[in-house]
């Protein structure tokens, strides 16, 4: 942060982004005597989760949820709702003592001098290291044609939904069938909507997410997310590409939960728009009142200064260690390293890797610096 007198604040690791990924790592960079800060947009820490729909929960126990250093405060399988996990990790920053800074927006990335300028407004960082640790999906997506919908349809993305009181009365069509399209479609159809939920279908995990068999499944599943489904080896590069660009399974909701909540199924696209209203790839025009884009989000690192991206649109990088930056590291990227890195309990063990190494940078840094001024 700029001082009055308009001079920078020097510090030897900027972090952007205090969700669990940012947190994960700001413990670890505490346990190593790291001088850092974090930097986050929202008024208090967790509001990301708590500006989700009002009924979310995780796919994963409380079991799998914790960030390093400590559990989360709920039972062992019970599936955390979006603001448990906003208070958890509000309460993961004021015991861990972690230096957050809240109401501070980063707008730019550049090199000055060999070091790293962080804008924020009228505000400035310098450092030696930057963590970016916004993830991997930044902007909502809707398709072009959404601008060609009547005016009186009302559109919502999956972000700005909260629950079934934001919609006109008579019809919803959800575009998207992954896990959030599925999960909104059960909840808006069992409040009385009629729903039709349109897009290919992924397939479904074959088991009840909730029920007491998953209790060991669970764990087979957790293992091979963190050691099977990885960089390292051949079904876990297969399967990355995957996560990355295609939907996943349905877990929580089924088919058989969209059939008995009477939610129509359309494996079909939406394709665009004919007469203000909704297009599919077979030709049937819907005659709906709200359009909930279920869509996903895009990618977006223009902000920072350099050759980030590789040729695939993602961060050119190896367990978050930029491969064009030197400095320059990220944090919760979609199957970072493993399928385990977009989980929340998952950050921890990208987060030791990517502190280990900005430790031994620093220490280098410091070694030549002293090395420098005895001369």
């Amino acid at each position: 942060m700029s001082n009055q007198s308009g001079e920078r604040e020097h510090v030897d690791t900027v972090v952007i982004g205090a969700g669990q990924t940012g947190l994960a790592l700001g413990y670890h960079l505490a346990r190593r005597g790291q001088n850092f800060v974090i930097l986050d947009e929202n008024r208090r820490v967790g509001d990301g989760w708590r500006r989700r729909y009002d009924s979310l929960r995780l796919y994963t126990p409380a079991k799998y949820d914790a960030l390093p250093g400590g559990r989360f405060p709920a039972k062992p399988f019970e599936f955390p709702t979006g603001t448990q996990v906003a208070d958890y990790l509000e309460g993961y920053v004021a015991e861990h003592r972690l230096p957050v800074r809240p109401r501070v927006y980063v707008d730019g990335v550049r090199r000055d001098a060999g070091r790293f300028v962080v804008s924020a407004g009228e505000q400035e960082f310098e450092a030696g290291q930057v963590v970016v640790a916004t993830g991997g999906q930044h902007l909502p997506y809707t398709p072009d044609f959404a601008a060609e919908l009547d005016p009186g349809i009302r559109q919502l993305h999956s972000s700005e939904y909260r629950n079934p009181s934001q919609l006109l009365p008579c019809g919803v069509l959800l575009v998207g069938a992954s896990h959030s399209g599925a999960d909104l479609a059960n909840e808006i159809a069992r409040a009385g909507h009629r729903t039709t939920l349109c897009g290919p279908s992924r397939g479904e995990i074959p088991f009840k997410l909730e029920g007491k068999p998953a209790h060991q499944i669970m764990k087979v599943l957790w293992f091979a997310a963190n050691h099977v489904l990885t960089e390292r080896t051949p079904i876990g590069r297969k399967m990355q590409p995957e996560v990355r660009n295609e939907g996943g399974p349905l877990l929580r909701v089924k088919s058989a939960d969209l059939a008995a909540a009477g939610v129509e199924r359309i494996e079909g696209k939406m394709v665009g728009v004919r007469d203000g209203l909704p297009l599919m790839a077979d030709g049937k025009v819907l005659d709906v009142e709200n359009v909930i884009w279920c869509t996903g989000f895009r990618r977006d690192f223009s902000w920072i200064e350099g050759p980030v991206v590789g040729e695939d649109g993602w961060p050119a990088q190896r367990r978050g260690v930029s491969r064009t930056i030197p400095g320059l590291y990220f944090m919760g990227l979609l199957f970072q390293y493993a399928f385990a890195s977009m989980l929340t309990g998952g950050a921890g063990r990208d987060a030791k890797y990517v502190a280990d190494q900005i430790a031994a940078r620093t220490a280098d840094a410091k070694t030549t610096a002293r090395k420098t001024a005895a001369v």
